[in-house]
C-alpha cells in the first residue's frame, strides 16, 4: 500500500509531463502546418488547429508508468505497453496522413489480440445477465476483444467537441482509481491516476476555445486505458468474493455506468446508420454533443451536461446495486433513452418554433 500522496505526485506528475510538452507540440504543429481537417463536414470550428495532443498524452502516460506503476499478473504492464504502442503509431498516421478503416481496425484487433491473450486481461464471466455465468476460453477470448475494441472507438467517436473526451477519460479512470483503492489493488489505482494526470495536463490546452486536439492517438489511448481498468475492475470483484476483502456490488453494472456516455452514443448511432442502410462506421452529424450544439449549447455547457447524465446513471447504480446487474443495466438504458428523448423533444420544438405534445412522437 502506497501513501495518499503517493496517488497524488503521480497525478501531478503526469500532468505535469502533460503540459510541459504541450507547447512544444503546438508550436512544431504550427511551423508544420499539421492542423486538422477543416473542409470535413463533422468539424467544429473555423480555424486550423493541431491535433497532435494525443502524442503528449502518450509520452506521459508511458513514462509515469515506467516510473512509478509496479508491475505484475495482475497488471501486465508489457502487454499493456506494448498495446498502446501499438494504437499510438496508428493513431498518428491517422491524424498526420489519414488511414484506412480496414488497416485501424486490424492495429485495434491485434493490439487486444495482445492483451487479451498473453496478457489475460479478459472478462471470464457474464455475472448472471442474460443468465449466462462463466464463460469457457474462447467466448471469453472474443467477448473480451469485441469490448475493448468498441470502447476504443466509442472515445474516438465520442472526440468531437472541446474537452468532452478528455474529461469523460478524466471521471472515469478517477472512479475506478477510487475504486481500486476501496478494493485494496493499488497498483491498478496507480495506473488510473497516471491517464488522470495526463488529461489533466491537456485539458488546459482543450477546453473551449481549443489550442489543440488529441486526435486519434489520444483518443484510442485513453479508449483502451479505460477499457482495461473496466475489465480489471469486473474481474477484480470476482475474484474476492471468498476473500476477506472489500467488495463493489453490481461490478459490471458500475463500470458500464461509469463508461456509460460512450457506450451508449456509439450503440445509438451504430444502430441509427444500420437500420437506414449504412454502414455504422458511416461519418454523420448525429451523436449526442452534435445534437447539443444544435440547440445552442456551447462546448463547454455540452461537456458538463453529459459528464452530469454521466454521474446521474453511476449514482444510480450505486443507490440501487442490490437489484443486480441485469435490472441495473435496464435502468441504465432507460435514463439514457429518456435523456436522448428529451432532447429530441427540444430539438423538434426548436426547428418547428412549437412546443407541442407531438413533438415527443415525430
Amino acid at each position: 500500500m502506497y501513501q495518499p500522496l503517493y496517488y497524488v505526485f503521480i497525478v501531478g506528475f503526469s500532468a505535469f509531463i502533460t503540459f510541459l510538452a504541450m507547447p512544444s507540440i503546438i508550436h512544431v504543429a504550427g511551423k508544420r502546418h499539421l492542423y486538422d481537417d477543416l473542409g470535413h463536414f463533422r468539424k467544429q470550428h473555423d480555424h486550423g488547429i493541431p491535433r497532435l495532443g494525443g502524442v503528449a498524452i502518450f509520452l506521459s502516460f508511458t513514462i509515469t508508468c515506467l516510473l512509478f506503476c509496479a508491475t505484475g499478473k495482475l497488471l501486465p504492464l508489457n502487454y499493456l505497453l506494448t498495446a498502446c504502442i501499438i494504437l499510438f503509431g496508428m493513431g498518428l498516421k491517422d491524424d498526420l496522413s489519414g488511414v484506412g478503416s480496414g488497416t485501424k481496425f486490424l492495429a485495434q484487433f491485434v493490439a487486444c489480440g495482445i492483451l487479451v491473450i498473453p496478457g489475460d486481461i479478459r472478462l471470464t464471466s457474464m455475472y448472471g445477465i442474460f443468465g449466462i455465468y462463466d464463460l469457457a476460453y474462447f467466448p471469453s477470448v472474443l467477448l473480451s476483444v469485441i469490448t475493448i475494441m468498441m470502447l476504443i472507438n466509442a472515445f474516438n467517436l465520442v472526440d468531437g467537441i472541446d474537452g468532452l473526451a478528455a474529461t469523460t477519460g478524466v471521471v472515469a479512470n478517477l472512479l475506478f482509481a477510487a475504486l481500486f483503492l476501496y478494493t485494496r489493488h493499488y497498483e491498478l489505482a496507480a495506473l488510473s491516476l497516471a491517464i488522470v494526470g495526463a488529461l489533466f495536463g491537456f485539458l488546459k490546452f482543450n477546453i473551449t476555445p481549443a489550442r489543440i486536439f488529441m486526435g486519434d492517438t489520444g483518443s484510442m489511448l485513453i479508449g483502451l486505458i479505460s477499457a482495461v481498468m473496466a475489465v480489471k475492475f469486473i474481474e477484480v470483484n470476482k475474484a474476492i468474493e471468498a476473500a476477506n476483502m472489500p467488495q463493489v456490488n453490481a461490478a459490471p453494472a458500475l463500470g458500464v455506468a461509469i463508461l456509460i456516455g460512450p457506450i451508449f452514443d456509439t450503440l445509438r448511432v451504430f444502430f441509427l446508420r444500420i437500420i437506414k442502410g449504412l454502414s455504422p462506421f458511416t461519418a454523420d452529424r448525429n451523436h449526442l454533443h452534435h445534437r447539443m450544439l444544435r440547440l445552442g449549447f456551447n462546448h463547454l455547457q455540452t461537456t458538463v451536461i453529459l459528464t452530469f447524465v454521466n454521474l446521474t446513471a453511476i449514482v444510480v447504480v450505486l443507490t440501487f446495486s442490490e437489484f443486480g446487474n441485469s435490472a441495473l443495466l435496464l435502468a441504465m438504458a432507460g435514463v439514457m433513452l429518456a435523456f436522448n428523448w428529451i432532447i429530441t423533444f427540444c430539438i423538434r420544438s426548436k426547428e418547428r418554433a412549437h412546443i407541442a405534445l407531438r413533438n415527443l412522437f415525430v
